[in-house]
């Protein structure tokens, strides 16, 4: 793997940086993130957060946190419906403006996730990645990444991981600006939430050409 061109900021500055950042935004926020509570709560039930395992730096596993955005409705079976009618109308609004993300910070705070780096995906997806893959394990997650701002869910899976490999291997301070400086634009914009109608992007199912 390329050397990182910002090693002395990746390794001294950007962990401080995000800690301190991730406390300031979740003082700052606090009344959105009561009022989004209190929200979830009444439309949505408890419990308010959604907490999924999924693999951070060096594919050690952790608990993300983020806001609910599906209901527990379920047939005359017991079975939980299908995403899409599980998904509500204030769901969707909570995903399109990534105000289901803020609860992240505390993710950030304890060291589990960076403000910007590869988003952590699904524990399912760990032995489907080619050596070229694997690297967006080498460093914390984020919150936003360079693959959230270069076309988020109207990307490919393939063109995703190559924009979080190009990342890791550019970690600089102004780079690390630039995509949170693009990831407000996005959110402001809605831009780039879904690849198709459907309620989230489709699996990764393993890259069957391995060019690296």
């Amino acid at each position: 793997m390329q050397k990182s061109k910002g090693g002395f900021y990746s390794r001294f500055i950007k962990r401080p940086m995000d800690f301190l950042l991730a406390l300031i935004a979740l003082i700052v926020l606090s009344p959105i993130l009561l009022i989004i509570t209190i929200l979830v709560r009444i439309k949505l039930g408890s419990p308010v957060l959604f907490i999924q395992e999924r693999p951070g730096k060096d594919a050690k596993i952790f608990k993300m946190y983020k806001f609910r955005t599906m209901s527990d409705a379920r047939d005359d079976k017991g079975k939980l419906l299908p995403n899409e009618i599980r998904l509500t109308k204030f769901g969707k609004m909570l995903r399109s403006t990534s105000l289901d993300e803020l609860p992240g910070l505390i993710n950030i705070i304890k060291g589990d996730m960076s403000i910007i780096g590869p988003r952590p995906l699904l524990i399912d997806y760990l032995p489907l990645y080619n050596e070229h893959q694997k690297k967006r394990h080498n460093v914390r997650p984020g919150l936003s990444g360079l693959a959230q701002v270069n076309g988020r869910n109207a990307i490919t899976w393939e063109q995703k991981f190559d924009y979080d490999v190009r990342y890791i291997e550019e970690i600089t301070f102004i780079n690390d600006m630039k995509i949170i400086f693009n990831t407000i634009l996005k959110v402001l914009k809605r831009a780039d939430i879904n690849s198709s109608d459907q309620v989230t992007m489709e699996r990764f199912t393993g890259t069957k050409q391995q060019n690296y």
